[in-house]
């Protein structure tokens, strides 16, 4: 136990004595969440290695994203969903908790997937361009800048919206499913193959010579089984075992829907689709090299069919007839190399075909674009900037204009003549750090790709990056918003002027990972959480510049976790690993209180602890400890927010002490989310994905209105993200 147990007086004994019941009680109730969640985290355990088959086998398999507008059911969510319809009391009760994400008429986008997928970058007759993030797919207007939304994904979008199948939270499978919808309407058109897909879908195209009739569908089973479908009709016309190695891509011929071409590991297939059967006819390589992967392929305008793969070669495909001086009379045409062209020093991740038959080539290692001539003549090329990573893919705009998606996140446009800039940034990798502004509609971001991102809420731009030497964790701003704090991942922290971008100030505390860091009301204290469970606290000065040690709080069993200052600025709340809750008088001497009722009506001017006497009521029954990640609450102290560890974005009533409390649930993250925080104003939220990468702006409806009872949560004016993992799909 945490209190000295003294007899100084007779009379005080009994109080002691009943105190020191209550905190063994207590104790007890921790030890039982404890060995709950040592049971949750081994049932995951083996739930994880059931899946690493399936991890491997996506690692290997690019993602891609169809010339069409495809959904598929989502393949896994850790969750355990509370209910389908909930309520939410703000002042009063709402009459529906259904879910109340609606488009926004001005959409921007600050980030695009393309670290781990490929070929997920189009553009629309209307003159938008298609691309997804997390569970949303956007479609962006170059021209007009504005943005608008498909939103009926729930888990990652990957491969022309397919995605895994996974399991569901009692580990059964969950069916993937294809979803068709109209790019101008929003509207789904038709829901296919439920029940049909194994794992969840790995490739699929629309037939060209026909305007659409037909989808091909090849899913995620270790035979990779090729279906087509006429998908007004959700008729399956026929399926067939593809291959047991990785599928990258398929496509129909533009001139004849009889004729797929897949490709993938070592091999590129020829299928032909004749009275409601697909046959296959293997690609010889013969006497070239047979590349590791065939990563894409394109149709040229004469009818070839041209491969890009990882060895940095286009081959040109042609057919040959039968040899039969060789095989004898049952000899069957063939289709084989006509000609190989060195394109790239390493992976030919992309190939583009332009509308007076040009091509074009972008390259992994030597991030070059190349155009060729239609007999593969190289023409004009350029490099783009090593900032932005490889080419991922590339769409065409005007047949000058081009769009660039890369590895690190980037979406560029331009030219070969005048260079490429980018329209669209985002991480690349998890982030956990977020903080928004005091006065101002601009907030920051900081994660594992060692970037610190300032953005713009209301222009819905990044204003600046800059590359820190370790992973950033947590940051604050200060109250005076000049500067901002950034925890490292390594004990040591940094503050940057806002204005010059400078580190103004560089410490470091202990070794370990900071998780949190949190400056006083008035500006003139920094709370540093770190794991090696100590709460170092600083005296800032000169306004936010100067930094001097003032104490440490020493006293959690457990790396700290969340911590808030009170309005006065001389108390500290604190939560740590082991689900503990402490309370600190800072001006004191960073004195621990020993009786922690004394805080319970305290009044807080932040509350982003996650375990607190005024959120009790946001764990869901049988919430183990690690369900929630973060919690924020309004300004106006009316809301709370929670991310929690099952994609998830939570709108609570505050104060929230009592279980069970109704609230409103919004979907749009495709892993856990890792940070909330509201905007100075309260008019948005803005939510941070964990392996998604992704960060949403909601749009808080009914703020500032008065009326507290309608306050609730819209799709905003921004959606930012990036990737990482395979583990949520692609």
């Amino acid at each position: 136990m945490r209190d000295d147990v003294s007899a100084e007086s007779s009379t005080e004994f009994p109080d002691r004595m009943s105190l020191m019941e209550v905190r063994l009680q207590a104790q007890e109730d921790e030890i039982t969440l404890l060995k709950s969640s040592l049971a949750d985290a081994l049932r995951k355990l083996r739930l994880h290695d059931q899946q690493i088959p399936l991890l491997k086998q996506q690692l290997i398999a690019g993602k891609r994203f169809v010339k069409g507008i495809i959904r598929v059911r989502r393949n896994s969510e850790k969750s355990r969903d509370s209910q389908d319809k909930t309520k939410q009391r703000l002042s009063k009760k709402a009459a529906s908790s259904t879910n109340l994400l609606t488009r926004s008429p001005s959409l921007e986008s600050y980030g695009y997937r393309g670290r781990d997928c490929r070929a997920n970058l189009y553009l629309l007759p209307s003159g938008e361009a298609v691309y997804f993030i997390a569970c949303v797919v956007v479609l962006y207007h170059i021209r007009n800048q504005t943005q608008r939304h498909y939103q009926k994904h729930t888990d990652c979008v990957r491969v022309a919206s397919g995605q895994t199948a996974g399991v569901d939270k009692d580990g059964k499978p969950l069916q993937p499913f294809v979803h068709i919808w109209d790019s101008k309407t929003l509207v789904t058109l038709q829901q296919i193959g439920l029940g049909t897909f194994e794992r969840g879908v790995g490739a699929l195209a629309f037939s060209s010579s026909d305007n659409g009739t037909f989808l091909c569908v090849i899913d995620d089973s270790n035979e990779h089984m090729i279906s087509v479908w006429d998908w007004n009709k959700n008729i399956k016309h026929t399926e067939v075992k593809s291959t047991n190695e990785a599928v990258l891509g398929v496509d129909f011929s533009p001139t004849d829907t009889n004729n797929i071409i897949s490709c993938g590991k070592s091999h590129v297939y020829f299928w032909t689709l004749s009275a409601g059967t697909l046959t296959k006819k293997q690609g010889i390589f013969g006497k070239y090299k047979k590349p590791k992967f065939v990563l894409c392929f394109v149709f040229s305008l004469t009818g070839d069919v041209l491969t890009g793969d990882s060895e940095g070669n286009i081959l040109t495909w042609g057919k040959s007839a039968a040899d039969t001086k060789t095989l004898g009379k049952g000899a069957k045409e063939t289709f084989q190399i006509m000609k190989q062209t060195r394109a790239h020093e390493g992976s030919v991740f992309t190939m583009c075909i332009l509308q007076g038959g040009a091509i074009l080539s972008g390259g992994g290692k030597d991030r070059k674009i190349i155009r060729w001539s239609a007999d593969l003549a190289p023409e004009r090329e350029c490099e783009i900037p090593e900032k932005f990573g490889a080419v991922r893919t590339i769409a065409d705009v005007d047949g000058e204009e081009l769009l660039v998606g890369t590895t690190r996140n980037a979406i560029l446009r331009g030219t070969f003549s005048d260079g490429f800039v980018a329209i669209v940034q985002g991480h690349v990798d998890e982030m956990w750090g977020l903080a928004t502004h005091p006065t101002q509609n601009i907030f920051i971001t900081c994660g594992n790709d060692r970037q610190v991102c300032v953005w713009n809420a209301g222009d819905h731009k990044l204003d600046w990056c800059a590359t820190l030497e370790e992973s950033g964790l947590c940051a604050d701003f200060s109250p005076n918003g000049a500067v901002v704090s950034v925890g490292l991942s390594t004990g040591r922290w940094v503050v940057l002027d806002l204005q010059t971008k400078e580190v103004v100030s560089d410490l470091t505390d202990g070794n370990e990972q900071l998780s949190v860091m949190r400056y006083s009301p008035d500006g003139s204290f920094l709370a540093v959480g770190s794991h090696d469970n100590f709460i170092y606290i600083y005296n800032v000065t000169e306004g936010g510049r100067r930094y001097t040690r003032f104490g440490k709080c020493t006293g959690h069993s457990s790396f700290i976790t969340h911590l808030d200052w009170s309005k006065d600025g001389k108390y500290i709340m604190s939560n740590s690993g082991d689900y503990e809750i402490l309370y600190w008088d800072v001006a004191s001497g960073c004195k621990l209180l020993r009786n922690r009722f004394e805080s319970k009506d305290r009044e807080w001017a932040s509350y982003t602890c996650v375990l607190g006497f005024h959120v009790m009521g946001v764990w869901l029954e049988g919430s183990d400890g690690t369900d929630i990640n973060a919690l924020c609450r309004s300004h106006s102290e009316r809301m709370v927010a929670v991310a929690d560890d099952f994609c998830k974005v939570h709108l609570f009533q505050y104060p929230c002490p009592k279980p069970k409390a109704p609230s409103y649930k919004y979907e749009g993250h495709g892993s856990h989310v890792t940070n909330v925080r509201f905007t100075h104003n309260d008019s948005h939220l803005l939510s941070m994905g964990g392996k998604d990468t992704c960060i949403l702006q909601w749009r808080v409806k009914g703020a500032g209105t008065g009326d507290h009872s309608k306050e609730h949560l819209a799709s905003s004016s921004s959606v930012c993200s990036s990737s990482s993992s395979p583990e949520n799909g692609r």
